[in-house]
């Protein structure tokens, strides 16, 4: 073998790998951008928006769109797993940095209640088709049920809330709460959410 081959082909096959790993991080960064670029377009349009509104506010090519989600459908379901995930992941964070667990179950409650008005359309436009619905719903409750009673056990720990409240009932109520934002603009389903978490919290000693 030729003086510096050896380290010619070394170099090639390590110089393949870099990109490709770079490749796949950059992809799927773009498709994080695209999902959250189609969020907002849902969130101002509604769930029938134009393609080419969401290809401009990724910056991205129609075909882009179309290349990872042949479907609406397709491209709806996607969307409202990258919501429940920012949801899932914010209660970790949240317990970490808040001032208190009580701090973090209420930051955490605000962004669920966000979700589920301006995002539940995602969920609705998918109701058509009830077998994917349904695992979406599955995934909805697998996801945030161990998120919402890590905060909750916390909190109850720290001697900031009564016991006895499970996550599924908090969750539950609270979407009971929010039905029918979008029918009353006049109805805040965040006041009476405050006044929720007001009768959960232990009577302050004297």
């Amino acid at each position: 073998m030729p003086p510096g081959r050896e380290s010619v082909v070394s170099t090639t096959s390590q110089s393949g790998e870099v990109p490709a790993r770079s490749k796949r991080a950059d992809a799927l960064r773009n498709q994080q951008t695209l999902l959250a670029a189609a969020a907002e377009v849902f969130v101002t349009s509604g769930v029938d928006a134009p393609i080419r509104e969401i290809a401009a506010k990724a910056g991205v090519g129609m075909g882009t769109i179309y290349r990872h989600f042949p479907t609406r459908s397709d491209l709806v379901g996607a969307v409202y797993r990258h919501q429940v995930e920012a949801c899932a992941e914010a209660g970790p964070s949240l317990l970490a940095s808040a001032e208190s667990p009580l701090a973090a179950l209420r930051q955490w409650i605000d962004l669920f209640v966000d979700f589920l008005v301006t995002k539940h359309g995602l969920a609705n436009a998918l109701q058509s088709d009830n077998s994917g619905f349904a695992a979406l719903h599955s995934y909805f409750l697998d996801r945030l049920l161990p998120v919402c009673a890590q905060l909750l056990d916390a909190a109850v720990n720290a001697g900031e809330i009564r016991p006895g409240i499970h996550a599924y009932e908090l969750m539950r109520g609270i979407g009971n709460l929010c039905i029918g934002r979008d029918s009353d603009p006049r109805y805040d389903p965040r006041r009476l959410v405050e006044l929720l978490l007001q009768g959960l919290q232990r009577p302050q000693s004297s």
